[in-house]
Order: C-alpha cells, then structure tokens, then sequence
C-alpha cells in the first residue's frame, strides 16, 4: 500500500502549517480556572486566516469556488490544527459543507457554500443525540406537513403555509453552537428514515441552553420546538447522515493523532531536559520503554486513520464496509489518545498539573477527543455486529 500523499494534499499540509504556526494553545483561561466556558466565541482571527489560506474551501468544488480535494487533504489539515488546540469548527464546517455538496439541493448548495469556503458561514453539527449514547438521528422527529392552514386572503385565493418539515426534539452537546450560523441536525421521519436539517441559529423554534465541554469550550444543548424549514433545506437522500457521521468520526481520529504526536513531542522533550541522579530521565529504561509504547499506539492511529479516510474518499471495497476500517480507526484514536496523554502526565510528573504549562490543557482536549462520537467500547461492539454480518474466510 503506497501511503505518499499527492502534491495537492501537502501544499494543503504545508498551507495548514503556515496558518497554524502563530495559534498559542493557552491563548484563552485555563479550563481549570475558570468555572464556566473558556471563551464565549471562536477564534475568529484563526477563521479569517483558514478562510485566507483557502483551508475552508479545500475539499469544496471548483464551482464552489474551492480546491476540490478529498477527506485525507482534510484530516491532514485537521492533524496540524489539533497540534495547537485550534479553537475553530473546522472538522464541523467542512463535514456539512461536504454532505451538501454531495446529497443537498443544488440551489441551496450555490448559495452557501461560496460563502463557506470564504469564512463567512460558520457550520456546526449536532451528532452527539440527546445523551451522546442512543444514535443521533433518534433524538428528533422530522414530519413533513403538506395542509397549511387553510386560511384564504379577501379575494379567495389560498394563503395557508406552503409545505414544510416539522422537526421537534433536542440535540446535546453541539460543538460551538452559539457561534455557528447553520447547525446540521439528523433526525427521522415516521417511517424511520434518517434525514438531515439545516436551521439557522435564529430560527424561530430554536433554542440553545448553555453547556461547557470537557475542554473547557461552550457547547450548547439545541432544542427544536416545531421549527418550520422548507423542504429544500431538508437532505433526505439516503446514506447521507451516515457518511456525514462518517467524515465527522475520521476526522476525530485525525484529530487525536495530531494531539497525540504534539504531547509525545513535549514528553521527549521535557524528559531529556529533566535530569535525575545526574543524567536525563529519558536515558532510564523504564521512561524509554513507556515512550516507545506511546510511539507505537501512534503509529497505530495513524495507519487506521489513512484506512479509512483512504476508504471513504475513494469508495474502494473491501472484506467489511467502510465502516469496518471507520470503526478501527476511532477505537484506536480513543485508547491511543488516551494512553499518550497519560504516560505524559506520568512522566512529567506533578509538572504536568500545573496550568502554567499547557500539558493539562491538550490532556482535557484528548479527554474530549476520546468520547466524541462514542468511545472504543461502543465502536468495538460496532465492529463486532459488522463482522458478524460480514464473515471473514
């Protein structure tokens, strides 16, 4: 297997890389501080800098007015910003963008996503359902009303309501949803279809309770009380909130290996520096070993990752659907993550507490990282149904 990334997909590495290197991942109060969120908004000055350097629109087509590149050019993009804990929806805003692109209206599709790629449409979307445990799509009703109601106006002519989706439930812990303009939000009609909605933040109907994320950010508990959108807002293709959940998991996993390379990166630094009986703690057998172990899992995470990004971008088969290798990703990117942040905590000792070095900051992201979009248990139990369903030999 040739794992050598295209021109395209390391000028999009080297762009990120560009942008990325003046973010300092302690710019807001330490979560450990401060009893609420860390900030009330995103890093907008990195989101005019992303949309500048033309990472929003990098997976968009041409006729978006982006560069046309696939899931890997993304997750290699993703990889760099979570080396810095990028405050930015950049996984969320490029998921959506992509899942319109493909499945939505064409016209609803023209109209907003030139508008993404030149950041001044900010996506989110809500994947994690009402308790981050049942699917998402579970957690709101989606009904499309066709009667209006019925009212005329003086000269007799109709004046009832067009036809509309009706979407009613709730969706916890939606990524900066007071900061997004759209939020995605799945959800199933009454015959059990999964489908997906765009609403604007503002829309009538539509309220957010304020909820604050492991990593200290504001996330946002969206309530959808009978919001009214009109059916070309609604995408009801089918597979199209799976492959927007898909993209979301990927991404995640590219995610935790950025975190994961840049905490492994600061032990090895701090333990070659960090001297005990006269010599470097790294040149201890026991300090090596545990590293090299971490270095392992990273490996690990990262060849899963290019799996099934690999899988989704170029609609290859396989012995088990792409949500066989998606699973084997994110199983790896939640224990992995997990492990590196703490064998760095270990071996830092009571340095990595301390909220003046920002060891403790990349250990709450990695918490996060690890349960979004479900934990290893729930992707390993995922995995074991495919398999079944899918007998190898």
């Amino acid at each position: 297997m040739d794992f050598t990334f295209t021109e395209e997909q390391q000028a999009a590495t080297e762009a990120a890389q560009a942008v990325f290197s003046g973010v300092a991942p302690d710019a807001v109060p330490s979560p450990a501080l401060v009893p609420g969120a860390v900030a009330e908004d995103i890093d907008r000055r990195l989101w005019a800098g992303l949309a500048a350097g033309d990472l929003l629109s990098l997976t968009l087509a041409p006729e978006h007015g982006g560069a046309g590149l696939d899931l890997i050019a993304l997750c290699l993009v993703l990889r760099e910003s979570a080396k810095v804990l990028a405050r930015v929806p950049l996984l969320e805003t490029c998921a959506v963008a992509m899942a319109l692109q493909r499945y939505g209206d064409q016209g609803v599709a023209a109209e907003l996503l030139p508008r993404v790629g030149r950041g001044e449409l900010v996506l989110t979307v809500g994947a994690n359902g009402r308790t981050g445990h049942d699917p998402a799509e579970l957690a709101v009703t989606a009904r499309l009303d066709n009667a209006g109601d019925g009212a005329v106006d003086g000269a007799g002519n109709g004046a009832g309501r067009s036809a509309a989706w009706v979407l009613d439930g709730v969706q916890s812990g939606v990524p900066w949803a007071q900061a997004a303009d759209l939020i995605a939000v799945p959800a199933h009609t009454p015959e059990g279809k999964a489908v997906l909605a765009l609403v604007r933040r503002d829309h009538d109907g539509l309220t957010i309770a304020e909820q604050v994320s492991t990593n200290g950010e504001l996330f946002g508990e969206v309530r959808l009380d009978a919001v009214r959108i009109e059916p070309r807002e609604l995408i009801d293709a089918d597979g199209a909130w799976d492959w927007l959940n898909a993209l979301l998991t990927t991404g995640t996993c590219a995610l935790a290996l950025g975190l994961g390379e840049t905490v492994l990166a600061m032990t090895s630094q701090y333990t070659g520096k960090r001297e005990q009986f006269g010599f470097p703690v790294a040149t201890f057998q026991s300090v090596a070993v545990q590293a090299a172990d971490r270095y392992i899992d990273l490996r690990a995470m990262e060849v899963t990752l290019w799996q099934a990004a690999w899988r989704i971008a170029t609609g290859e088969s396989g012995a088990l659907p792409p949500a066989g290798d998606i699973a084997v990703a994110k199983i790896w990117a939640s224990d992995g993550v997990r492990r590196v942040v703490q064998t760095a905590q270990h071996l830092h000792g009571g340095f990595g507490a301390d909220t003046d070095y920002p060891l403790h900051r990349f250990h709450a992201w990695a918490k996060q990282i690890e349960l979004s979009l479900g934990p290893a248990a729930a992707h390993e139990e995922a995995l074991g149904d495919l398999l079944a369903a899918h007998p190898l030999g």
